[in-house]
């Protein structure tokens, strides 16, 4: 027997059992994966669905708004913007932003500021509320952040032969605009200019539920809470601060 060649074949066995084994983990990953994506792909609702669950908890019984669930809600339309792509960073930064403000002096005492408008009546008496950091001032951005996207899903329900860009130049025109100095307003418009192709971003938010019956129902039922925060705002003298 040729000794050699038989420890060569052993060398060149035990060479090939590591390879072996990931050909049979391969199939299973890739398996996972696909399952996983699929799970991804088929998403249950739309991508407005977390929004509209999050709206029935937004007041106490009293009616009141509640820091926590107005923050949480806010949250769960950073996905949607997501969406949009470059033509949003700006939103979602400021969105970000002013909810991370927001979110750290509510879980600074949790009881004290249990009501999201405990915020801006502490910063009235102390006379902080105009500071470009204070909590007045993410609240107010906050909310016509939100003025912004809410007008912008109604333009999209209510003309769905308008491009993205039109629709977006339009909810900016009527809502932030009036608010930004020329180098904001500059910079709003060029990245409003990156706005995705309409019927692809609506495939994508889609899902398995009816998109624009959703987008209409958010509008509906989070515009009031704006409105609310406006009207609790003015009634401070704090509703007309413009961007520094």
């Amino acid at each position: 027997m040729n000794l050699d060649y038989k420890i060569e074949r052993e060398s060149e066995e035990e060479e090939e059992e590591p390879l072996s084994v990931y050909q049979n983990l391969i199939p299973s990953f890739l398996d996972s994966q696909g399952q996983k994506l699929s799970k991804e792909l088929k998403m249950e609702g739309t991508v407005f669905t977390p929004c509209l669950e999050g709206m029935k908890n937004v007041k106490s019984e009293q009616g009141e708004m509640l820091t926590k669930p107005f923050l949480d809600l806010c949250k769960t339309i950073l996905p949607v913007i997501d969406k949009f792509g470059a033509a949003m960073t700006l939103v979602k930064a400021d969105i970000g932003g002013n909810i991370s403000r927001l979110e750290k002096n509510y879980l600074s005492d949790p009881d004290k500021y249990k009501y999201l408008y405990t915020f801006v009546q502490g910063e009235i008496e102390s006379k902080t509320a105009k500071g470009s950091s204070s909590c007045t001032n993410g609240l107010l951005w906050l909310t016509r952040a939100m003025d912004f996207l809410v007008e912008l899903f109604r333009n999209l329900v209510a003309h769905q032969d308008w491009s993205m860009s039109q629709a977006c130049g339009e909810s900016y025109q009527k809502t932030l605009k009036k608010w930004h100095g020329w180098l904001a307003s500059s910079t709003f418009s060029m990245a409003l200019k990156l706005a995705p192709d309409r019927k692809k971003f609506m495939d994508v938010i889609s899902g398995s539920g009816d998109i624009y019956a959703d987008m209409e129902r958010f509008c509906t039922e989070f515009g009031p809470f704006l409105q609310e925060n406006h009207k609790f705002l003015a009634s401070v003298g704090m509703d007309d601060m413009k961007a520094s």
